[in-house]
């Protein structure tokens, strides 16, 4: 505790954000005075927050995490400390881990999932190394659920009505907003890098350096909060909806990854000669073969499948291939030392310590299991058939099923996991739509 003590005797700190990331990634915990932050009594939540669905409700089943309803204690991580630059006064958000009360780990925190999947690397004595971009929308405030989102207004007084990508005057239509996204994000010591204006209207991208999975799936999950909050304080919306629009591209957060030897570092990925390494081909073929059955971590929600379609800037398949955006899983154009793969498939609206954690897991098996990939794609690969299910009820059966992915992230957490999503599913399924209503009510 003594780092978390001097951070907040330096920065005058008020009170303390105490948070965890739920199934959603979503923020759950706290606020809590620096006093009795300070007093060393710990913060506890009830396990039952893991499994709160995004509509606020709770799976019938209360064995996913005891039926009396228990506790877990929230551990703060120190190195996760930092400033909350919108506050009005001095206030420090950190992250927690969660355990039980003898001290083992809380097994469906999402943390946990991607520490354990880390663990697993690490007695191979390899590194995984990650680099995310995050693409996302800026709509003008829409308090009707109901009525389809619009793009802001921006410096000129008008909205976008054409796709603007790469558009330089497009970003700058909001150079307040990210003026000060860019702010916060030096502030808390996210280290994004390079903003751009993507292909949908009001869709923009920005992308973070590469490094650990988990310090980068912590800022990830930071960063989404201090978009929204920023793009609130301009007046408008920023969305993490896989397809918030229905005719415009959906949005990803593609997950850039390579391999390091701990004691070496050098690129797993590339033999001595400077050729591709059999663990990268194997990597690669872990990743066809078991992320269809990862398509409940990677599109979370109804709306996520949307994205999923052909020409839409999304993948449909698990074809890979060099410098290839049609396919799943991307090789860029690189120096034989900087040798990875762009996974193309997750949308933005996943929780990214799952995401991250899901297509380490997929690799790993890969390599464990020697598997071989399918020759790359050199084609357009939308004019191939769909290999990814088109649908969470069709993803949840292959989850489900697989056996090898739950023996890595540990059953309880795929247990728990399902039955959430299941219970999402079924809390929209009782929705009667706008399309049913205009299309049926007068014509069955």
């Amino acid at each position: 505790m003594q780092e978390i003590d001097e951070f907040l005797r330096h920065h005058n700190i008020t009170e303390i954000e105490a948070i965890i990331p739920d199934m959603a990634g979503i923020a759950r915990g706290k606020i809590i005075p620096r006093s009795k932050f300070e007093s060393g009594e710990s913060m506890r939540l009830p396990q039952a927050v893991m499994v709160q669905t995004v509509t606020g409700e709770y799976p019938s089943d209360g064995s996913l995490t005891g039926v009396t309803d228990p506790d877990m204690i929230c551990v703060p991580d120190a190195s996760t400390m930092r400033l909350i630059p919108w506050a009005v006064d001095p206030t420090a958000q950190v992250i927690h881990d969660c355990v039980h009360f003898d001290g083992t780990p809380v097994q469906i925190s999402p943390r946990y999932v991607l520490r354990r999947i880390l663990e697993q690397y690490r007695a191979r004595g390899w590194r995984p190394i990650v680099a995310p971009e995050l693409e996302f929308y800026l709509v003008d405030m829409n308090k009707d659920p109901d009525l389809p989102l619009r793009p802001p207004v921006g410096r000129t007084g008008r909205a976008e009505t054409g796709r603007q990508a790469y558009s330089i005057e497009a970003v700058n239509e909001f150079d307040p907003l990210f003026e000060d996204i860019y702010e916060y994000c030096d502030v808390q010591g996210l280290e994004v890098d390079t903003l751009i204006h993507e292909v949908g209207a009001g869709q923009m991208e920005i992308n973070f350096l590469h490094g650990d999975p988990l310090e980068l799936a912590d800022r990830v999950f930071l960063f989404k909060r201090t978009v929204r909050e920023t793009a609130l304080r301009h007046q408008m919306y920023a969305t993490f909806m896989a397809k918030p629009m229905e005719h415009e591209p959906g949005s990803a957060m593609h997950i850039h990854q390579s391999l390091s030897d701990i004691a070496t570092n050098r690129n797993l990925f590339t033999a001595a000669d400077g050729s591709p390494s059999p663990l990268f081909h194997s990597y690669i073929a872990g990743l066809q073969k078991y992320t269809p059955a990862l398509m409940p971590i990677f599109a979370p929600y109804i709306n996520s499948y949307r994205r999923l379609s052909r020409f839409m800037a999304a993948p449909i398949n698990v074809q890979w291939g060099y410098d290839n955006r049609t396919v799943g899983f991307r090789i860029p154009h690189s120096a034989a030392a900087m040798r990875r793969v762009e996974n193309r498939i997750p949308g933005v609206d996943c929780n990214p310590y799952l995401a991250i954690a899901a297509t380490l897991a997929a690799g790993y098996l890969g390599m464990t299991k020697n598997l071989a990939p399918t020759e790359p794609l050199s084609s357009d690969g939308y004019a191939l058939p769909y290999q990814l299910p088109r649908n969470l009820e069709e993803a949840l059966t292959l989850m489900g099923a697989c056996e090898p992915l739950a023996e890595l992230f540990g059953h309880p957490f795929v247990k728990a996991y399902l039955v959430l999503k299941e219970t999402e599913y079924e809390a929209f399924f009782r929705v009667i739509s706008s399309w049913e209503r205009k299309h049926l009510l007068l014509n069955v």
